[in-house]
This record gives structure tokens, sequence and C-alpha cells, in this order.
């Protein structure tokens, strides 16, 4: 049984159909990437799934259907957005921000220590600055930051918006290497992004989305050597990662 089950998924903005019929699966401990270009629809199926838009069609987690829910629900059911943008408090510590992540844990008086020891072993920068103003930090510590607080939510699926936006190739590298550990602990992945050759590498299957609509899918090593999608989409990609 598939963790997450996706079937004829359609996201709309009013009268804007962002996203057409998009079916697919995702297994647990798998890292599955949605990649294509700007407006193609990925950030709308993350959306859709988490009730941030209007979708139809059905979605199964555990191969219980996730009927009309909002974000919080949802949230408490294991589905954690790491956003577009990041969207941290930056007057806030670092380790506030982290522990607000798991603010739907705490109200039930669950302790929230060792996941903010495995947070910062993941990522001992943010040890280092765990008392700094999270607006202070670079970019790709703002990430780190992002990721982290993700975590202190205990996600059974972890959704990434677009992670490498804005970086520098060198913490690019650095934050795939992170969510490659991660997926080696068996943390499910279900990836967005625009640079295509660091999703695919870390990927173990990949949705490649044209004007709202799937229009290739399979092994992510199979889309890597498709002259159609190294055409459009890796040459970029290369060009972005070494700068």
């Amino acid at each position: 049984m598939s963790l997450l089950r996706v079937e004829g998924f359609t996201v709309r903005y009013g009268a804007l159909e962002a996203v057409r019929e998009v079916s697919f699966a995702l297994e647990e401990g798998e890292a599955l990437t949605l990649i294509g270009p700007n407006g193609a629809g990925k950030t709308s199926v993350l959306r859709g799934l988490l009730g941030l838009a209007q979708a139809e069609g059905r979605v199964y987690l555990g191969g219980e259907e996730l009927r009309p829910r909002s974000p919080e629900a949802l949230l408490e059911r294991g589905l954690v957005l790491v956003p577009e943008g990041r969207a941290l408090f930056p007057g806030l510590s670092v380790e506030d921000n982290l522990l607000l992540g798991g603010f739907h844990r705490f109200r039930k008086r669950q302790h929230l220590r060792p996941d903010l020891e495995r947070v910062y072993a993941l990522f001992p920068r943010l040890l280092e600055r765990r008392r700094q103003p999270a607006g202070t930090l670079s970019g790709g510590e703002q990430q780190m930051l992002a990721i982290g607080r993700a975590l202190m939510a205990r996600p059974r699926i972890l959704l990434l918006d677009e992670p490498s936006l804005g970086l520098a190739p060198l913490m690019v590298r650095e934050i795939y290497r992170i969510l490659g550990e991660l997926k080696r602990e068996g943390t499910t992945l279900l990836l967005v992004e625009q640079n295509a050759k660091v999703a695919l590498s870390l990927a173990d299957r990949g949705l490649v989305l044209e004007a709202g609509e799937v229009a290739l899918e399979g092994p992510a090593e199979a889309l890597r050597q498709d002259p159609k999608v190294v055409e459009a989409y890796l040459g970029l990609s290369r060009e972005v990662e070494e700068g």
C-alpha cells in the first residue's frame, strides 16, 4: 500500500485551472520530485494537497482517504511543508522558530527536547546560532532552519517547495546532502524543484509537469537520461549548479 496516493487531482484558483487530472503514488521512505518550468503547476500540487488551494480528486494517506480538511488538520496527519521563501519569524531566535514547528505537539504536552537535539545534530550551524534572530542568518542557514522547523512536527511526509531557490551552489549541495541523509533515515520526501539536476540526483522517481499536466514520469535515473529532459531542464540546471 502506498503511503500517499493521488488520483485525478485538479487544482483551481477561481476560473484558472492550474493542475489537471494529475495522479501519482508515493511509497514510504521514497523521494519523489516534481520538476518542470515556472507555471507548470508544481507548487499548486503541494498547495492543493495541504488544503491551501481549491482541489478536486482523491487523496489517500496510508490507505485512508483524506477528505477536505483544514491545513492544521493535515499537519496533525503528518503532511508538513517547507515553503518556498521559508516563512520564518525573523525577529525570533533560531530555537524559538524550531519550537514553533512542534507547537501542535507541545499543546499535547509531548516533549520536544529529543526532536530539538536531532535537528541540532543534523544542522550544527543552528546549534551554534540557536540564540540568534532568524532574520540575521544567511539564506542557506535560513533554509536549514525551515527544514529543521518542519522536522519538529515529526512529518510522515516532508513536502519541500524549491529548497535550492536563491542559494549558492555550495549551499545547494549541502542542503541536498542533508536531504539525502534524511532519506536514508527513512523520511518520505515530496519535492518540488526547478533545479532538475539536483532534484533527480536525490529522488527515486520523478514527474515532469507541463501546463498543469504530467508530461513524463518514471525512475529518476531514466529521466536523467531522457533526451527531452536533458534538453529542456538539465542543461539549465547544470549552469545554475556550476554557477
